[in-house]
């Protein structure tokens, strides 16, 4: 956990995703991912210079019946509160619209009831576990099928709620999650996901492996593009090199 930690800790600094007196609500789906960030904040609010809490907050997408009994007795060992909100979300998006490419409609709903518990609960501020390689996925994504350049930030504002979303598993790879995962014996609920292997993303997870075969150190490199603003080179609206006007 010291490698994930230390990548927490950098992310935090570097993007000042946690203060004195934040109450934070963690995004806790039952996957690799989260349970591995539940942890790190758990452990990083021992040590951390900014005084903060957590709370673990939990979507079920099938109206209660999910079991969650191992990740409620992982919570209770973190010494965490685990809040579990009854949703319906599978019944509308699998059975009612049938939805072919549910995760983008799933995502928004499961925030907002995410959004909502937190604010009962008191937090100004929501975790969520995306890590590196879900930032360069998110790109490529936006790129291929919205055909603009985008991802989700580090950190990020909400107007309509006044919750700041932070992602502070943004430097760390998937690899070393799965790695933690193993090695500690963290209760994955590996059905947590409906769609799971079978989505937009999975087949960008796979094209991006398949391109590392031949340029090992891919990932790193689109990473570090994302990361710094230097490193940035597109088209502007205003192209002063070739003496454009403006229209």
């Amino acid at each position: 956990m010291q490698k994930i930690l230390g990548h927490v800790r950098r992310a935090c600094t570097d993007y000042n995703m946690i203060e004195n007196g934040d109450k934070i609500g963690v995004g806790v789906s039952g996957g690799k991912d989260s349970l591995v960030l539940l942890k790190a904040l758990a452990m990083y609010s021992r040590f951390s210079e900014q005084k903060f809490t957590i709370e673990a907050i939990t979507v079920d997408l099938f109206n209660g019946k999910s079991n969650y009994k191992k990740v409620q007795d992982f919570c209770q060992e973190l010494g965490v509160n685990l809040t579990i909100i009854k949703s319906n979300i599978y019944d509308i998006l699998f059975e009612d619209r049938k939805e072919k490419s549910p995760c983008s409609l799933c995502s928004k709903m499961r925030r907002g009831a995410l959004n909502e518990k937190a604010l009962e609960l008191g937090c100004n501020k929501i975790a969520l576990g995306h890590h590196a390689d879900d930032l360069i996925e998110t790109f490529f994504l936006s790129m291929f099928y919205e055909g603009r350049l985008s991802s989700f930030h580090p950190i990020s504002y909400m107007d309509r709620t006044g919750l700041s979303v932070i992602r502070p598993l943004i430097y760390v790879e998937e690899k070393d999650i799965s790695v933690i995962v193993k090695r500690l014996n963290l209760p994955v609920m590996f059905n947590c996901c409906p769609a799971n292997k079978h989505t937009q993303r999975e087949y960008i997870k796979e094209l991006l492996n398949s391109i590392k075969k031949d340029i090992p150190f891919v990932k790193e490199r689109i990473h570090g593009a994302l990361t710094h603003s230097e490193r940035y080179n597109l088209f502007d609206k205003i192209d002063e090199r070739f003496n454009i006007p403006k229209k």
